[in-house]
């Protein structure tokens, strides 16, 4: 209840504040329900462990025999049960191995919901820069029109023109409508996990950031080996082996020492009693049995998370390879060339030697490459985003591009 609390603080914060990656981050890896979550069974774990270092509690006997004076006896025995083989450190060492599993799946958490918020966090720089062009040239494409038709009353246009004009126009609008849909999705996302409302974060930062750096693949196969996840899974094998040796433990039977008095009619002798279970048929052989299998199982998926890691980590390497060199030659090659056909068609129809058409085509076609570089950016940085889930990299967020630093 008290993390809910903070929420509302957090959103007045956000309205106050421009967000920036690293502090959306903090604030998501503060509020976000599954971290919260995390922790507590983390929490749960000290008291089961706790527990697993109790001794049994001693029991206290009362017999009475007999109903009349001459036979009446009474007896008083204190029954203490004796651990044998080991089972309390055995029990020990299985809450340990537990709780650490709990808390690096807390560490898993943390590092996927840092990944995601990453993720969504410059989804929405996209969305916003896509929104902002769609805008403008929805703008710009607002006025060509109107101008169109004021040449088609002027007799310099004909009536056709203006009609493919208007039609163009609004084939613009459709996708600048689109293009705010899209920011508002993005802008939700990000919201959810950080805890506040849609409408009042505003980033630090909404024009476009360079592309992200990217490590060769080798270095992030090495630091795979400190993964979360693959840091579990081999704790999840520690903690099975150590339920193996507690069954192993529970093979040796445990003996109850009894210390009473009893009380007869004239006098009073003292009583001492033994009892220990004869282990004919249970001998925790079932148990041990599955513990054993369990390990085995937990073995298999140690080295199952190994392979599927390597394995995403190599795909989300490829993915923002791919998208850096998309963005690269988008930057070097289409945007200038498409930057120059806009200018010199907006000249050459401000001196009647191009048509409207011929503009909005070139100012289409320059949105749609600043579009797809913006898209190829976004995509290296959910690639980024899952790489840095994968072998949980520390250190400022931001500091991801030379460029972002420098401002």
């Amino acid at each position: 209840m008290a993390g809910m609390a903070c929420v509302p603080s957090l959103a007045q914060a956000q309205a106050a504040i421009p967000l920036t990656v690293d502090a959306a981050v903090a604030r998501a890896l503060r509020v976000h329900p599954e971290i919260r979550a995390a922790h507590n069974e983390v929490a749960a774990q000290d008291g089961a462990l706790r527990q697993a270092g109790l001794l049994p509690n001693p029991e206290l006997e009362l017999l009475r025999e007999g109903a009349g004076e001459p036979n009446r006896s009474s007896t008083v025995q204190l029954n203490i049960p004796l651990e044998f083989g080991g089972k309390r450190a055995a029990r020990i060492r299985a809450a340990e191995r537990e709780q650490r599993v709990a808390s690096l799946d807390a560490g898993a958490v943390r590092a996927r919901i840092r990944g995601e918020t990453i993720a969504a966090f410059y989804e929405v720089v996209a969305a916003t820069e896509r929104s902002r062009l769609a805008g403008e040239i929805a703008a710009i494409a607002a006025k060509a029109s109107e101008a169109a038709g004021k040449r088609v009353l002027a007799g310099k246009l004909s009536p056709v023109e203006e009609t493919r004009a208007r039609v163009a126009q609004a084939g613009v609008r459709i996708e600048a409508v689109q293009a705010e849909r899209e920011l508002t999705r993005a802008r939700a996302r990000l919201a959810a996990l950080v805890g506040a409302d849609p409408h009042e974060i505003a980033l630090a930062s909404p024009s476009p950031i360079a592309p992200p750096p990217v490590a060769s693949l080798p270095a992030l196969l090495a630091q795979l080996e400190r993964a979360p996840e693959l840091a579990r899974a081999r704790a999840q094998v520690e903690q099975r082996q150590a339920v193996v040796e507690l069954e192993r433990a529970r093979r040796m039977p445990d003996v109850t020492v009894a210390l009473g008095s009893k009380r007869e009619v004239g006098h009073r002798q003292a009583v001492v009693g033994l009892s220990l279970p004869l282990p004919l048929f249970n001998r925790n052989q079932g148990a041990l049995l599955e513990s054993l299998r369990r390990t085995d199982k937990a073995r298999d998926e140690r080295d199952a998370a190994a392979l599927r890691l390597r394995a995403e980590l190599a795909d989300a390497h490829a993915r923002m390879a791919a998208a850096l060199d998309e963005a690269a030659l988008i930057a070097n090659e289409m945007l200038p060339g498409a930057e120059t056909a806009y200018q010199a068609a907006s000249r050459g129809f401000e001196l009647g030697k191009f048509s409207f058409l011929e503009v909005l085509d070139a100012q289409r076609t320059l949105f749609q490459s600043k579009n797809q570089y913006l898209l190829a950016v976004a995509e290296s940085y959910r690639a980024a985003a899952e790489i840095d889930r994968l072998v949980a990299a520390t250190g400022p967020v931001g500091g991801t591009t030379q460029a972002q630093e420098q401002e």
